[in-house]
């Protein structure tokens, strides 16, 4: 398997920019705590919904842990992002069962209709699209989950209806200030 290279960036671009100070309380939960780096990495995330590059220079000199050691264990756990998700995540799964039952079919389908490769965002930053393993549904094969909603027995064509379904209730439950 081969691993992509992270590039490193000394100057997040300004749309990028978080509040460092939401880490605050987390940082002091788990100070001097041995074993405290995957519970901080979590919870990095549980507040931006993906790990920022400030992030890890600030858990850097806020804790002793070394920034090739966070990376590290970012890039090993698929539970961690570097980048930021859409709203709904997509996860289709590519399980033997439905992959045997055309998964990859919804998966194109969705790629086309939302413009984004696997694993991308779409520009509105609604949807990500993901291909996990397996979601445990082989029985309901071929499978997506969706806003913590699972959808089986799928076509792409279906797939697709259920997001443009999604996107448009999204739309309708914004109130007119946002």
């Amino acid at each position: 398997m081969r691993i992509a290279r992270i590039k490193t960036c000394k100057e997040e671009p300004k749309s990028d920019v978080v509040d460092l100070s939401l880490m605050d309380g987390l940082i002091k939960k788990y100070q001097g705590k041995k074993g405290s780096m995957i519970p901080l990495l979590q919870g990095t995330q549980a507040l931006y919904g993906f790990i920022p590059p400030s992030a890890f220079e600030k858990l850097s000199k806020e804790t002793g842990l070394a920034l090739s050691d966070m990376y590290g264990v970012v890039t090993f756990y698929a539970q961690f992002r570097l980048n930021p998700v859409g709203k709904y995540i997509i996860k289709v799964c590519h399980g033997t069962a439905c992959h045997v039952q055309n998964a990859s079919k919804i998966s194109e389908s969705l790629q086309e209709a939302l413009k984004v490769p696997d694993g991308g965002t779409t520009e509105d930053n609604l949807f990500t699209l993901e291909s996990v393993a397996c979601l445990g549904c082989c029985s309901l094969a071929p499978v997506m989950m969706l806003g913590g909603e699972t959808y089986g027995k799928l076509t792409g064509t279906e797939a697709v209806k259920i997001v443009k379904n999604i996107r448009i209730a999204d739309k309708t439950d914004k109130s007119p200030s946002e």
